[in-house]
């Protein structure tokens, strides 16, 4: 098995991600949840702040067993990557630096060209490589046949830590369609910070980090909270990613020998809280089919069957991106109010069913194969 990775390197830190329900049950099945437990960060739970740091709301990490905004295993996406990494190493070819240019099909696999000059030749092609997935559009078509907008943009990068959060992830919403939120890294000092706003389909440079930048100063002047201290944070930091609240929606993951995992293939959005879950299931359940020994086009068939309800789910967002960014002042009161009140009898049941469920709502098939323990034994 060979990995081309584009970075030159597995990419420390990067943004929260958060491991819950078949993910964290994947990684379990992998040997590596005590290890990712030893990565994770320590969280209180999550705050929705006014202007001057007054709470209209907490949910605390506890809430819904765990299933919350917050979870109850959270780790940064660096970690996540180098636990994957070094448990693999061994087994697996990594090939940094490269991305795949062009690929050709025949009957019996697939002839893949990389951006180094080289070429190889593999049985079954696999793209884990985003919402931007470079192999998508050499297989299935451009990315606008398959990105849907859901109307907002958001950043994500660190921060100095200006507010003490003590555990806590705090979101300040402002009128207008803003949010700025900060949530706790493993230095007290630093913060995981993120901008988010409203906004009909924008045409921007994606490789224009300084304009991305001058866009967020634009939109969230005189916002207030903190929100100056994260506009001259993002003229520092070297991790800044600006990007679209978008989903990837397509009638299939494979075409011949090429299979798409991930957000590459359904991307549910950061909105969604789901998509690290979702591509290590998506990961685990390709592997496992793979595995039983049926030849590759029936597996393929066979994890588009497994995933496609656990996927639908997960693009299921209840509020869109009402909830996260709302439009208004008012909007912004009754948010605070749902996310108080839900938490309480009589509501608490209906929200468990309507939006903390979904972590849960995928049978893991039991593939021998495809756990860790068994394969090093």
């Amino acid at each position: 098995m060979v990995v081309v990775e584009l970075a030159d390197n597995i990419r420390p830190g990067g943004q929260t991600v958060d491991l819950r329900g078949a993910g964290r049950a994947v990684v379990e099945r992998m040997g590596l949840l005590d290890e990712m437990r030893d990565r994770s960060l320590e969280q209180r739970g999550v705050a929705w702040v006014k202007a001057d740091g007054r709470r209209r709301a907490e949910m605390p990490v506890e809430a819904f067993h765990g299933n919350g905004v917050v979870s109850l295993l959270e780790i940064l996406r660096g970690d996540l990557a180098d636990v994957l990494y070094r448990a693999t190493a061994s087994d697996v070819e990594y090939r940094f630096g490269a991305r795949i240019t062009e690929l050709i099909q025949d009957d019996n696999g697939v002839a893949a060209t990389l951006s180094d000059g080289t070429t190889m030749r593999a049985e079954l092609v696999v793209g884990a490589d985003g919402p931007h997935s470079v192999v998508r559009r050499l297989v299935f078509g451009p990315e606008e046949e398959f990105a849907v907008p859901l109307g907002g943009y958001h950043a994500w990068f660190t921060a100095p830590d200006t507010v003490g959060l003590d555990g806590w992830y705090l979101m300040y919403q402002a009128p207008g369609g803003l949010n700025a939120s900060m949530r706790p890294s493993h230095d007290p000092a630093i913060a995981k910070a993120g901008l988010a706003f409203r906004s009909d389909p924008l045409h921007y440079d994606r490789g224009d980090i300084g304009a991305q930048r001058d866009l967020l100063a634009a939109r969230f002047a005189g916002a207030g909270w903190h929100c100056d201290a994260l506009l001259d944070a993002t003229r520092q930091a070297d991790d800044f990613y600006f990007d679209a609240f978008t989903q990837v929606h397509m009638d299939g993951w494979s075409s011949g020998r090429v299979a798409l995992v991930g957000d590459a293939g359904y991307c549910a959005s950061p909105l969604s809280g789901m998509g690290t879950s979702l591509a290590l299931v998506g990961a685990y359940v390709l592997a496992g089919e793979l595995g039983q020994g049926a030849d590759i086009p029936a597996a393929l068939d066979r994890y588009e069957t497994v995933m496609r309800p656990y996927v639908d789910r997960c693009q299921k967002l209840p509020n869109g991106i009402d909830g996260y960014v709302p439009k208004s002042a008012s909007d912004i009161r009754m948010t605070a109010l749902v996310m108080k009140y839900m938490q309480r009898w009589p509501f608490r049941p209906f929200a468990e069913r309507k939006w903390f469920t979904t972590a849960e709502a995928v049978r893991l098939p039991d593939y021998p194969a495809a756990r860790f323990s068994t394969r090093r034994a």
